[in-house]
């Protein structure tokens, strides 16, 4: 009986420890489905030939989706979907573009209910972002105020970002407020490097030269 009393302990401490370690699986599993699209993303941004976006983004989308699918109750994945959804509806512009950014939105005020905080602050970055840059209504739900209050938020959680920075940034140069738009900006180019991430920083410092050389002219 003693004998097979350790036979059950051990067992039990064995399922715990494959418990543990489907865990860590899964967490590494849904960080490299991320990271993969955060790659992709940033070909389709920044590299992509004008003619092969339309293409290349629903194929992202895709993906994107799926991963909301495989990852359910995950914050990040509904973020980078939003992310893809958003950008996309900026590329390709039209009516058309006022569905996806709506849909966005709902995914962000969806990963929001389960982590706020989930990917340093990109949930407010992305949803300040959208606030600000599409119409009001009755045809969208621009708001300026609350582009402001989700792009200060961003910034509370990630201060030195590059993209938190280069958001709010962008904003304040929508505002007209050129000056404090520029202390922004620079700090956005002076962000830390993102070692996973240099073609997204490449792209973005990029954007931000271009902003800032339009603010100097």
């Amino acid at each position: 009986m003693k004998k097979i009393n350790i036979n059950i302990v051990s067992v039990l401490f064995t399922l715990q420890a494959l418990s543990l370690l489907t865990g860590t699986v899964y967490a590494k599993s849904m960080d490299s489905t991320i990271h993969d699209l955060q790659k992709q993303w940033a070909v389709a941004n920044y590299e992509t030939p004008e003619a092969d976006i339309e293409k290349t983004f629903t194929q992202l989308i895709e993906k994107a989706e799926q991963t909301v699918k495989s990852y359910p109750q995950q914050a990040e994945p509904l973020i980078w979907n939003a992310i893809i959804v958003s950008t996309d509806a900026g590329k390709s512009g039209g009516l058309g573009a006022l569905g996806k950014v709506k849909k966005a939105r709902e995914l962000l005020l969806e990963a929001e209910k389960i982590n706020p905080n989930a990917l340093n602050g990109s949930i407010y970055t992305s949803l300040g972002s959208l606030y600000y840059q599409v119409p009001g209504w009755p045809l969208a739900f621009g708001n300026d105020d609350q582009a402001e209050e989700y792009l200060k938020k961003a910034l509370l959680i990630n201060p030195d970002g590059i993209d938190a920075n280069y958001f709010y940034a962008d904003f304040l140069l929508d505002q007209g407020k050129k000056e404090a738009a520029v202390s922004y900006f620079n700090k956005a180019l002076n962000a830390p490097a993102r070692p996973q991430r240099p073609l997204a920083d490449k792209g973005r410092r990029n954007e931000i030269q271009a902003k800032l050389k339009t603010i100097n002219q």
